[in-house]
């Protein structure tokens, strides 16, 4: 049974940093193209960073471009997604996803499999 659990979200002050994780269980995250998307309150989903499955470069948002890592430990099967300097309007649930077509996409549509999603809330 494919399944990618997310968890690392939480409360945090602007500035701070957090860091998620998404564990896969019933394939192998190396295969796939793995993204980090997020979901604000009345916003659309949109792409955070991923790592595409050809080669495993990481791409991210230029809304986050600096101030968030992505990487994977294979042997874990695990992603993670380190998120320093956080701001107010980085709140939102954040969601991992797999795409087993794409090797590049910021489109939610084309990913597979999802995960339930962690809240991150960034407030004073």
């Amino acid at each position: 049974q494919v399944q990618l659990v997310e968890s690392g979200g939480g409360l945090v002050q602007p500035g701070g940093s957090l860091r998620l994780s998404c564990a896969a269980s019933g394939f192998i995250l190396d295969d796939y193209t793995i993204g980090w998307f997020r979901q604000a309150p009345g916003k659309e989903r949109e792409g955070v960073s991923f790592i595409s499955s050809s080669d495993a470069s990481t791409y991210y948002a230029n809304s986050v471009k600096g101030r968030f890592t992505m990487s994977r430990d294979n042997a874990k099967n695990t992603v993670y997604l380190q998120m320093d300097s956080l701001k107010p309007e980085d709140t939102a649930v954040y969601y991992c996803a797999a795409s087993a077509v794409y090797s590049y996409s910021w489109v939610p549509n084309e990913y597979d499999y999802w995960g339930r999603g962690t809240q991150v809330t960034v407030s004073s």
